[in-house]
């Protein structure tokens, strides 16, 4: 039984545009150490604002392999700090709460993935990015949710496709490609919390008003055969999203982080969380102080494992290589 929910406009902060003594010392340590702070969608307002870099994973994973920064100060979950580290092997990778973790990305282990290829000899594991350096060290491709139908589609026809870890994202790409595919058990706890009678009473209560939805969430298999002309869409597409359609007002299926993107980016736009309460822990873990802590002291270095971010690697740069999802 889904919870009551409230749908409220969330303005999120608009004045968080000032400029306070903590940002300016954030500026004066980022310059001195030649660093760059990167930041998920899904973040407080505040850091983001700090940022000089905010997308989705894809997006992120994509300026951290392009950075020249000596330090990469990374505002998300671990295992984006490691895809960072990764893709940037001698540079300085620092998370700045080391407490932040991933409960999709704990899962699914690397001895759990060598089982299940062995159990379907000759599989090509897809890794959602949402998973740990040693299981994306056992999986042929990465993919996000960005660009995880477009990775799909780019594999060998015949062999065995084994998706990991979130069931949600691997049902809808399995629908859109049409291809066969071994799907793990694993859901966002945050993600998994929005369901279809969530998504139903909300387009009762602003029936004008157009759906945007992640395809992590709970709701997401219910879409697939109840409304399959509607494109599931990571962040960073919901705001491209936003900017070219005729609606003016829209309801937002994910993580509430991404409405104060979506209030920047497109301002003369309404947007409405479908769960008011759909909030990673985890993920507001980070906040300006100790962002300024890690850049004074150089806390929380990630580092991998140099076998294991080899292997990591190769399936990162066939991710990076696949073009986006067209919606």
């Amino acid at each position: 039984m889904a919870q009551p929910i409230s749908i409220e406009l969330v303005e999120y902060e608009r004045g968080v545009e000032s400029i306070d003594s903590l940002s300016e010392e954030i500026a004066e340590l980022k310059k001195a150490r030649n660093a760059v702070i990167l930041s998920h969608n899904y973040q407080s307002p505040k850091v983001q604002k700090i940022s000089d870099y905010v997308g989705d994973s894809l997006g992120l994973a994509r300026q951290a392999a392009e950075t020249d920064a000596d330090v990469i100060v990374f505002c998300g979950v671990h295992f984006m700090a490691e895809t960072a580290a990764i893709l940037n092997p001698g540079k300085t990778v620092l998370l700045p709460d080391a407490g932040a973790g991933c409960s999709l990305a704990d899962m699914v282990d690397a001895d759990a993935i060598r089982q299940w290829k062995q159990a379907h000899p000759g599989g090509l594991v897809v890794s959602y990015v949402n998973t740990t350096a040693a299981v994306k060290a056992e999986s042929y491709v990465c993919c996000t949710s960005s660009n995880a139908v477009s990775v799909v589609n780019a594999l060998p026809e015949g062999r065995p496709i084994l998706f990991v870890p979130d069931f949600y994202l691997g049902a809808y790409v399995r629908e859109k490609t049409g291809r066969e595919m071994e799907l793990w058990l694993g859901e966002c706890h945050v993600h998994a919390g929005i369901r279809s009678a969530d998504i139903d009473h909300a387009v009762e209560r602003y029936p004008d008003a157009e759906l945007m939805v992640h395809p992590e969430c709970g709701c997401t298999t219910g879409i697939i055969f109840q409304r399959p002309e509607l494109p599931l869409l990571s962040t960073s597409q919901m705001i491209g999203y936003a900017q070219r359609s005729k609606a003016k007002r829209f309801l937002v299926a994910t993580e509430v982080g991404i409405l104060y993107q979506l209030a920047k980016q497109v301002p003369h736009k309404s947007f409405m969380p479908i769960r008011a309460d759909a909030v990673c822990p985890y993920m507001k873990m980070t906040n300006c102080e100790n962002v300024r802590d890690a850049l004074r002291n150089l806390s929380n270095p990630v580092k991998v494992e140099q076998r294991v971010a080899g292997m990591a690697r190769v399936a990162l740069e066939r991710m990076l290589e696949a073009p986006s999802d067209k919606h």
